[in-house]
């Protein structure tokens, strides 16, 4: 489970489901899914700047950072840019950089790091206003879906007391 709720008795929740089976439906599911990840992620972005840090800027790598409606969901809903790195095979360049810093090509992992890696692409948050507002209003509804699961669990502990 993830922070800042670190709540080892929750369940994921989907709302509003329906019994349509078409694609277009999948496709939104889909998004809805990708979605509920950035809704976490910005809960744990505020948590960290709530308690002294100043997230502004994320970076992403791995596999879904080569998933454009995934990051850009992100930047959007988290409300700030991320950094794709130059190079997409992360897991690749870190078993470069162990390498060449065994064969002595560098004096250090962080000087391998500088040398051999660089920022590709910034994908910013949409400047649409209304993109903000929806996903700010669709943040709150999600943030109140966890409270909601805690009732629900207290209401069922008392009931089976």
């Amino acid at each position: 489970v993830r922070s800042p709720v670190a709540d080892p008795k929750s369940k994921g929740v989907i709302c509003g489901l329906t019994l349509d089976t078409s694609e277009k439906y999948l496709a939104l599911l889909y998004l809805a899914t990708i979605q509920g990840i950035a809704y976490g992620t910005r809960h744990i972005v505020e948590h960290c700047n709530a308690h002294g840090h100043k997230i502004d800027t994320l970076l992403a790598c791995g596999g879904l950072a080569k998933n454009s409606l995934y990051i850009q969901e992100h930047a959007d809903i988290i409300g700030c840019p991320i950094i794709l790195p130059r190079e997409n095979e992360s897991v690749l360049l870190g078993a470069s950089v162990l390498g060449a810093v065994a064969a002595k090509k560098f004096s250090g992992i962080h000087d391998a790091m500088k040398s051999m890696n660089a920022a590709g692409k910034v994908v910013h948050p949409s400047s649409d206003p209304r993109v903000k507002k929806y996903h700010d209003a669709k943040y709150k509804i999600f943030r109140s879906l966890y409270e909601q699961q805690l009732s629900h669990r207290s209401t069922m502990a008392q009931a089976l007391q």
